[in-house]
């Protein structure tokens, strides 16, 4: 991997990623996130991040991490983290899933 000449400063960081969100919120449907998502990231990186959306749903209905994982194949320890930023974390995942079930709601 290429080496910086110098570490990016916390606001150089934190410019960047205020910025990757708000194009990710300009995107005009699923398929245009889908394709964002795969020219920037790695397959392996994907995988990794719908590893993780995958478990949210289970550890919100309080299914165990061994039955999570027998179901998912998601290692334990993905699990474990993903159940730590559930309930630490910034609240992005919570989020998601409300609009996620807002969405599946109004389309009944």
């Amino acid at each position: 991997m290429k080496q910086r000449p110098s570490p990016p400063t916390e606001y150089d960081v934190q410019a960047s990623l205020q910025a990757l969100a708000y194009a990710l919120s300009r995107l005009d449907d699923e398929r245009e996130v889908l394709a964002f998502l795969r020219d920037l990231c790695t397959p392996a990186e994907l995988e990794a991040m719908a590893d993780r959306w995958r478990v949210v749903p289970l550890l919100q209905k309080g299914v165990p991490y061994r039955e999570i994982h027998e179901l998912t194949q998601v290692s334990v320890t993905t699990i474990g983290r993903v159940a730590r930023t559930l309930e630490l974390g910034a609240g992005g995942y919570a989020a998601a899933l409300r609009a996620q079930r807002f969405e599946t709601s109004e389309s009944n």
